[in-house]
């Protein structure tokens, strides 16, 4: 599979669904029940598709191994490209360009692993296509058996990378297909990949949930002013600048929730929206950032936001007219600012009436085959303000991007803590047969598809993101009778994933992970 290139958003990721589909069409099980193996549209032109594979025993209870199979570019790979997802090549072509030059501290980590013998590189083999070797080896082991009890859907998805839309179309399909083929689905296994910087203990890892993310931004609309009269204007700058200090690695914006603490958000983009060069001000400042969760809501985090921003505001604006009150020996002026919330910017064009609206619509439809969702928002919002007529100072914030919602086995009640118990049995059973460690994680801390996979969306808080979010690509449009059952994630470890140092580790992932995989879907299938 790693031999078969599948970048999103390329022709080989909507390609490689079919090469999957008719490498297991090849196995003996699915020679006898070619109808239990299929594919499921997802995205695109050409079309992207899922490959679900289903393994009958007997009963009704079914467990889901879902992996994903588009990677991120080959681009970093350089020269060693054309190498990049063949395996054998490429990790002997990368020891000899360690062995030939000075290295830093990750380089030289990675010659040492390669030289031990235990790591192997390529493009997409840590992540994410041994996770779903492991989930085909697990589906073909419950195949031989005699008398299997209970049944295994096996489904590999297409653009995890990007923003779940695979995965988001078979979440939507699994409800038919259950009732297609009399199925109760009681539990998930996600395939992703781990990294672990020291000897594996971390990786070696079942995760009992997966990170929230919410990507907030914010339009910050100046006065803008000739440069040779900074004080008869407001600097958007300025501003912005408040703001990304009030938020920036900021450890008190971290949640810590299960044992865990998360990290503190980061600021992702920072520009001012124009194209040419002028002495005047800017008029307005892009800022989005990445805010990762273990506990807060969608209206947590946007009223969060609001505080800090409308502080953030409040003290740019106060230091400048403090700064004009010096320079010009006055009196100190009281300058006023305002935050709106995007949907509070859109009731502002619905109450002066007009085709603005539909604009934005048009708009949003000829941006939404675009793949970098803060530049599709930035236009929305830009474009919004200006119908609006807002006038600076001010600031628009809302969600730039799609939300990953977090889960977490707790969240499933007491079907969560069975499944809890069934797996620190497989887990310690697995551990002491392999002789090595694994352990419970709570957060999976990269986000993933497992956000989406037996994750039924809370209505109210899907309805605030979609009002806040300028692009309907980018929310996350849920069907009434989506299945919710609980889920975790038992995939490979490995180092330096989506880098060109990306490798797995091999003794882990083609021995313990596709025993460990399997042994605890039989255990979740069990009544």
């Amino acid at each position: 599979m790693t031999r078969w290139p599948s970048v999103t958003g390329s022709p080989d990721e909507a390609s490689f669904s079919e090469k999957l589909r008719a490498h297991l069409a090849e196995t003996p099980y699915f020679q006898r029940h070619p109808q239990q193996l299929f594919t499921v549209d997802s995205h695109g032109e050409p079309m992207t598709q899922n490959v679900v594979a289903l393994v009958r025993g007997s009963g009704r209870r079914t467990v889901v191994l879902a992996g994903h199979f588009d990677t991120v570019s080959i681009a970093n790979y350089g020269t060693l490209a054309p190498l990049a997802c063949d395996p054998e090549p490429l990790t002997e072509a990368l020891l000899k360009e360690l062995r030939s030059r000075p290295l830093n501290g990750a380089e030289a980590k990675a010659l040492k692993d390669f030289e031990s013998g235990d790591f192997i590189a390529g493009r997409g083999l840590l992540d994410m296509k041994s996770g779903l070797a492991a989930g085909i080896a697990a589906l073909e082991r419950f195949a031989e058996l005699t008398a299997p009890e209970g049944n295994i859907l096996f489904v590999a998805t297409p653009d995890e990378e990007n923003r779940s839309r695979g995965m988001h179309s078979l979440r939507n399909a699994l409800p038919e297909i259950a009732r297609r083929f009399s199925l109760d689905i009681v539990g998930g296994i996600n395939l992703d990949a781990s990294s672990c910087e020291r000897d594996g203990e971390e990786g070696r890892a079942i995760y009992l949930g997966s990170i929230g993310k919410f990507a907030p931004f914010a339009l910050v609309i100046g006065r803008p002013t000739h440069a040779g009269y900074p004080f008869n204007g407001t600097s958007a700058h300025r501003i912005s600048a408040e703001i990304i200090r009030a938020m920036d690695t900021v450890p008190e914006l971290s949640d810590e929730a299960f044992g865990e603490r998360s990290p503190p958000p980061v600021c992702l983009e920072a520009r001012d929206i124009r194209d040419g060069y002028d002495v005047t001000t800017p008029d307005r400042v892009w800022l989005s950032f990445n805010w990762l969760t273990h506990r807060r809501s969608a209206a947590d985090i946007l009223g969060d936001f609001r505080t800090l921003v409308n502080g953030a505001l409040n003290a740019a604006l106060e230091t400048q007219d403090a700064h004009q009150a010096r320079y010009r020996a006055t009196s100190k002026a009281k300058t006023q600012g305002t935050v709106l919330t995007y949907a509070e910017l859109l009731e502002r064009l619905k109450t002066r009436g007009g085709d603005a609206l539909d604009r934005l619509s048009a708009l949003d439809r000829s941006l939404s085959g675009g793949t970098d969702p803060l530049k599709v928002s930035r236009e929305i919002v830009a474009a919004a303000a200006t119908e609006a007529g807002i006038e600076g100072p001010a600031v628009i914030i809302g969600f730039g991007s799609l939300h990953y919602p977090l889960v977490h086995l707790e969240r499933a009640g007491e079907t969560g803590r069975t499944m809890h118990d069934r797996l620190q049995a497989v887990m310690q059973d697995a551990a002491r047969r392999h002789g090595t460690s694994i352990k419970f994680k709570q957060i999976f801390a990269g986000i993933s598809d497992m956000s989406f996979f037996g994750h039924r969306p809370d209505a109210g808080e899907t309805g605030l993101l979609a009002a806040n979010t300028p692009s309907a690509a980018f929310t996350d449009d849920a069907p009434e009778g989506l299945l919710s059952f609980p889920t975790v994630n038992i995939g490979p470890w490995g180092r330096d994933y989506h880098q060109k140092w990306e490798r797995v580790h091999a003794p882990y992932t083609f021995e313990v992970l596709p025993d460990l995989v399997f042994e605890s879907a039989v255990a979740c299938l069990a009544d």
